[in-house]
């Protein structure tokens, strides 16, 4: 008997379910029951949260039947009080808060939302946080008091208008900046493709999946910010593969230790670029009625 395909470590719970964000802007009630597909089909050890944003958890509380549970992400893109109620209203739900992601908002400094963030978090200091990273002169202050509170970093790649992309340079710093203190993080957005391309259709510049894996490799071996912008700018697909599929388990959790997931709206397609690019069976992706 033939053993079931397997999802290879450095793939494992990858990618979070944010169908609900854009581009995809799946409506919720489609959203629930396609999670809860994902995570019975053969590739479920792939899928991570869904991820909902804070305002909807009303509307989620309403869609849960008796005796469901479902990991979420919250995001609480308002800041850390959103983020407190959000938490509060999520332990009266029939749901497993695998993390709460909180940004900081415009006019507020980094100590003062620190001082928020530990204030909404009281009740709830078993979830997972995460902080998004203002692109900012605040950054690097903020990533310091991450690496004080063992709290764990956001960064946005992308989004709806080109200048939403970070360049590789930019990445490259945000992301030898955590490694360097060991804070872990989580990316989101503008990740579409598993290898750097500039979409057709748009011209904007795109980070690939594969490239930030590498490039977390790279920062835990002690490269530098431009060596890890070089990692971040290519895009030989195959050469990209070749060199994650030449990880070693130890590498593997090394990196995934540090770089612990990417948002991504649609599960299945990174999933069959990494079946098209050589490094996961198949069979995860086309057989019994999986894929769409």
């Amino acid at each position: 008997m033939t053993a079931p395909p397997v999802v290879p470590r450095f793939a494992e719970r990858l990618c979070d379910d944010a169908a609900v964000f854009p581009p995809g802007l799946m409506p919720l009630p489609d959203a629930v029951p396609a999670h809860a597909a994902h995570r019975k089909a053969r590739y479920a050890a792939f899928v991570g949260p869904l991820v909902v944003a804070a305002p909807s958890l009303g509307q989620l509380a309403t869609l849960l039947a008796p005796g469901d549970r479902l990991d979420l992400a919250i995001t609480a893109p308002a800041g850390a009080a959103q983020a407190g109620a959000a938490l509060a209203l999520a332990r009266t739900m029939t749901v497993d808060v695998q993390a709460v992601e909180i940004a900081v908002p415009a006019d507020v400094g980094v100590a003062e939302f620190f001082t928020e963030l530990e204030q909404a978090r009281r009740e709830a200091d078993e979830v997972t946080v995460y902080v998004e990273v203002p692109r900012d002169a605040r950054g690097p202050e903020v990533i310091a008091a991450l690496a004080d509170t063992g709290h764990r970093a956001k960064f946005r790649t992308g989004g709806v208008k080109a200048e939403l992309y970070p360049g590789e340079a930019e990445l490259a710093t945000a992301i030898t900046a955590v490694v360097g203190v060991g804070v872990a993080f989580k990316a989101t957005a503008g990740l579409h493709h598993a290898v750097r391309n500039t979409d057709p259709g748009t011209g904007f510049e795109q980070h690939g999946f594969l490239n930030l894996l590498l490039a977390t490799r790279a920062a835990l071996d002690g490269a530098d910010d431009a060596a890890v912008a070089d990692v971040l700018a290519q895009r030989d697909a195959d050469s990209v593969a070749a060199e994650i599929g030449n990880h070693g388990c130890a590498q593997a959790e090394a990196v995934r230790a540090a770089f612990v997931s990417f948002g991504t709206c649609s599960i299945t397609e990174p999933l069959c670029e990494l079946a098209d690019l050589g490094l996961v069976s198949p069979a995860l992706v086309r057989e019994e009625g999986d894929l769409e």
